[in-house]
């Protein structure tokens, strides 16, 4: 507490110091409709001429929400949910659309997937934040264009690029809550001509606030630019990242007594693992030729490789043994597309992408010391795919567009999928879009799901089938007042057939399969104001509306004795979807001063969220039991001082009002009385971190 209220001490002397007034006409303008998207087309498009609903937040969105995580930046914008497994430091952090689970968004850093090909998900708290220089978010189905696992839409983050010019400089360090640190650099400038390059590095550690929920990360980035204007541009991005971190678990409940084996801890009140801990290696690297070296045509080719390599260590309580377990990931990829303009208000896009995949999962076996038991586990699989697309669209005249598309997938695993795709834009006013949209979407199994070895607890499925369904969606977008209010409402409805869950058989080993589906239907709004007197005001509220068709065991379905076929031993029901919650709101209040001063309020709500939890004893004695986490919300406040242009202080404090909440649930067995309880991970409480940046 004490360093604390050094830090609020050491920004209250600077606040009041003399600062120069910097011209904001600039930033008056909070949206326009003539904003311009890549992702939705993969080429530049006004936003009113797309026909998805999308988000667009740039570095000044960035720098003014204080936030220090990708998900913590999008949690609640509108259609948008973060999820993590207790706000932990190197809890895995996915990005929910529209009620999805985090496998149906795609997350993309300059056009490339980061998503882990093992887990079919992104976990977007690995990408640091520093090097943001603008966030696309499009929401609806994008598997005409990205293939498996944009179902619910796309998230792609584009890294800061070198300006003519100029010179960037910015060194900043930062300290908070929980023994937290940052420390980061970059820099970027065209030195030759036009070869230029931007480089970024950062450190962060922190304590985490439980026991064994620590963090260490160290980030690199480099971005070559050969900018030959229109005619060419070559890019050459690389990064890497490597983080240690712990795996605290669950919060065990109240009055949990500490549990040893051998001498070892192995967990107390305040988390469910204190021996386990995770290490993440990726690294990426892409380059991108692009160019438009005539009006009629333009075009954009990418090759890319990725490698992810996870390693766990676990230790099980109920008798200290354990396992080892490497993951590795390599993805090689090419894709490209031509965009042809035959006529005035026409548009063909035609377009390929392959990708190939290695996995590997290699694991051994530890004793009760943890001791390595020469037991050893290895798999490894290959599986590749290749899509082509093409896409039409035409303006007749300036009131409305239409647009038809179509992609063939081939996937090595489970054979080929067609998915088409129709849109609709209507702009009756210059600052008016009205937006339709209605595509199939799919999402290919996992490597993971198709080849986890087997052992007594779990396996994998190679028959499985791939997820697939159709979105739609209507959103009417409106610009008033020289964009000082800017407006929008969605509609969207999506259903997915074939879902892919991981569910216990009838000898208690978990494996995927498939089951019916689920769907939802929902609403999406969102209004900004500003900037007056100073003052901007950003209001959204996402309302779901998600149900899934799932298995439901309960003890009286069985009717035992066990002739009844193993299949049969259950029933289907339809019910509220797992871990979505049915209201999200969020709020922004920003204040811009003329001498430098800006201060943003963040107050965000998630309404409650229900989870079904397959409980047994001797099986098949088996039920299904629903629990249901507690809606809450959430204050965050970020004050930032601008010194003598160079110099930036500021401070920023989360979940002000120390709000507890829950995120996730999991079992823990208490090895003392052997009683099994649902546990929550917890979200984090009240923390604080300052910082200090120079600016060049």
């Amino acid at each position: 507490m004490k360093k604390v209220l050094v830090v609020v001490l050491f920004f209250s002397v600077f606040i009041f110091s003399p600062v120069q007034a910097e011209d904001k006409k600039a930033d008056d303008a909070i949206v326009t409709m003539e904003e311009i998207v890549v992702t939705a087309t993969k080429i530049p498009e006004k936003r009113k001429d797309i026909p998805n609903a999308v988000i667009i937040i740039d570095k000044k969105d960035i720098q003014t929400s204080g936030a220090k995580s990708i998900g913590e930046l999008l949690a609640n914008e509108p259609g948008l949910d973060w999820q993590s497994y207790g706000n932990y430091a190197g809890a895995s952090q996915e990005i929910h659309i529209r009620g999805m689970r985090g496998n149906a968004t795609q997350v993309f850093v300059n056009g490339v997937n980061v998503g882990s090909p093992s887990l079919g998900v992104a976990d977007v708290g690995k990408i640091s934040i520093d090097n943001i220089e603008r966030i696309e978010v499009v929401k609806g189905s994008s598997s005409l264009l990205y293939g498996s696992g944009a179902m619910a839409g796309t998230v792609n983050i584009i890294t800061k690029s070198p300006k003519r010019d100029i010179i960037d400089l910015k060194i900043g360090a930062g300290y908070g809550s929980q023994n937290t640190y940052r420390v980061a650099a970059e820099n970027g400038m065209f030195v030759a001509g036009d070869f230029g390059y931007y480089l970024t590095a950062g450190r962060t550690e922190t304590d985490g606030f439980r026991d064994n929920s620590y963090l260490r990360q160290n980030d690199v980035s480099l971005k070559l630019v050969l900018d030959k204007r229109d005619t060419m541009n070559i890019n050459l991005y690389g990064g890497y990242i490597d983080r240690d971190y712990g795996v605290p678990g669950v919060k065990p409940p109240e009055g949990t007594q500490d549990y040893y084996i051998g001498g070892e801890k192995f967990y107390n009140s305040d988390s469910a693992a204190l021996l386990d801990h995770s290490t993440d290696k990726d690294g990426h690297i892409a380059l991108n030729v692009k160019g438009v070296p005539a009006r009629w045509f333009g075009y954009d080719l990418k090759g890319y490789y990725a490698n992810m390599e996870n390693y766990n260590y676990a230790r099980y309580a109920f008798d200290g043994t354990g396992a080892e377990n490497w993951i590795t990931n390599e993805v090689l990829g090419v894709d490209g597309h031509v965009d042809i303009y035959p006529f005035e208000g026409a548009k063909v896009l035609l377009g390929g992408e392959c990708k190939d995949f290695n996995w590997g999962n290699q694991s051994y076996g530890l004793d009760s010391s943890g001791n390595n038991t020469g037991s050893e586990s290895q798999t490894k699989a290959h599986v590749f795919t290749k899509g082509i697309f093409t896409e039409v669209e035409y303006r007749p005249l300036q009131y409305g567009k239409v647009l038809a598309g179509f992609r063939h997938e081939n996937h090595s695993a489970f054979g080929s999928e067609n998915l088409p795709l129709f849109g609709l834009v209507i702009n009756p006013f210059e600052t008016t879009a009205l937006k339709i949209s209605h595509g199939k979407h799919f999402l290919a199994p996992t490597l993971n799901d198709l080849y986890w070895p087997a052992d007594p607890y779990t396996k994998g499925n190679a028959d499985l089938k791939p997820e697939s369904g159709w979105q739609t969606d209507v959103t009417l977008e409106q610009s008033l007042l020289k964009d000082k209010l800017f407006m929008t409402i969605s509609y969207f409805h999506w259903n997915v057939d074939d879902k892919i869950q991981w569910e216990p058989d009838s000898q208690g080993v978990w494996s995927p399969i498939n089951l019916s589906g689920y769907k939802a239907d929902g609403i999406e709004t969102e209004i900004k104001i500003g900037s007056f007197y100073d003052l901007s005001l950003a209001l959204s509220y996402t309302y779901i509306n998600a149900e899934e068709e799932n298995r439901a065991y309960t003890k009286q379905d069985y009717g035992w004795p066990p002739s009844i076929p193993p299949d049969f031993q259950y029933t289907m029901v339809k019910r509220r979807a797992t871990m979505t919650p049915e209201h999200l709101f969020k709020s922004d209040l920003t204040y811009k001063s003329k001498f430098g001063l800006t201060a943003t309020a963040t107050v965000r709500y998630v309404s409650d969220q229900l989870v079904y939890n397959t409980e047994s004893t001797t099986y098949p004695d088996t039920k299904t039991v629903t629990y249901t986490i507690g809606s809450y919300w959430t204050a965050d406040l970020k004050i930032e001082q601008r010194l003598y242009k160079h110099w930036i202080l500021s401070l920023s404090g989360k979940n002000l009002f120390d709000k507890e909440y829950d995120t996730h649930l999991s079992n823990f067995t208490d090895q003392t009385t052997w009683k099994t309880s649902l546990c929550s991970y917890p979200g984090a409480g009240r923390s604080i971190f300052a910082s200090v940046t120079y600016e060049f």
